[in-house]
């Protein structure tokens, strides 16, 4: 087993029992620069890591009732048919250089969205208030589902988004919704979505099986680490490190 690979999911883990941000946005671009994995693997390994490591969070904020199925429903309603569209269009028109720039284009982007939401996390609150008087609550349902659609998109092309910027779009939906219910109802989104888009980058060939077996012996001991860090961390440092961090990451990538 890759002993840099059982590293570097002990260092992803840590950050995200530290922070409560998925591990995409850290694990893709540590398996772009460090293992050098084509995007389209880097993406496919990444949405298998992130489906098997949340399954568990997902399960315990299932058993505290911190999940809002109907939120949840209508979320996968929206993103399950928009991955396998997308996956489907990448199958029917093969994996071509136009594919590989997309992909890394999106990955780009989409480490960039997750460090603005992560940096003004305290800020989206407010802002999803004002909101609410332009968002009556019949049309909700329908805003919910294009939310998915949009996340569904974002994450089989790039394995990120489901974690802070699902959470973020439910929050400008639904700014009432208890944080822990939030959370859970983001955590039971995400696993079904990374599960659904993992499976379908696996048809494509695009998952290093055994790079991922090493990062989850690392992740599972790291994601304990982190969290008994969180009480002695101060919560500012940690997240101002991991936003220049994703800058980092999503300008390079883009470049």
């Amino acid at each position: 087993m890759d002993l840099v690979a059982v590293l570097g999911g002990f260092a992803v883990g840590a950050i995200v029992g530290m922070t409560g941000v998925g591990g995409g946005s850290l694990m893709t671009p540590l398996l772009l620069s460090v293992f050098k994995l084509n995007p389209a693997v880097a993406i496919g390994t990444d949405l298998w890591f992130a489906a098997i490591t949340k399954s568990s969070g997902s399960l315990a904020h299932h058993q505290h009732g911190h999940v809002d199925y109907r939120i949840t429903g209508l979320m996968l309603a929206g993103s399950i048919p928009a991955a396998v569209g997308t996956v489907a269009l990448m199958h029917f028109t093969g994996v071509t250089k136009g594919w590989a720039s997309a992909l890394t284009l999106s990955l780009g982007i989409a480490l960039l969205l997750t460090a603005v939401t992560v940096a003004f996390k305290k800020t989206w609150h407010s802002v999803a208030l004002r909101l609410q008087r332009w968002t009556p609550e019949h049309r909700k349902p329908l805003l919910t589902v294009l939310a998915g659609l949009v996340l569904g998109v974002l994450v089989s092309l790039s394995s990120i988004g489901a974690g802070a910027i699902g959470a973020t779009l439910i929050l400008f939906l639904y700014p009432q919704l208890d944080a822990k219910r939030l959370v859970g109802t983001d955590i039971a989104h995400a696993v079904p979505l990374t599960l659904v888009a993992g499976i379908g980058h696996a048809t494509l060939g695009h998952v290093e099986w055994g790079l991922l077996g090493a990062l989850l012996v690392g992740s599972i001991p790291g994601i304990w680490l982190g969290a008994q860090l969180t009480r002695k961390m101060p919560e500012r440092l940690v997240r101002t490190l991991l936003c220049g961090s994703l800058v980092a990451a999503g300008l390079k990538v883009i470049h």
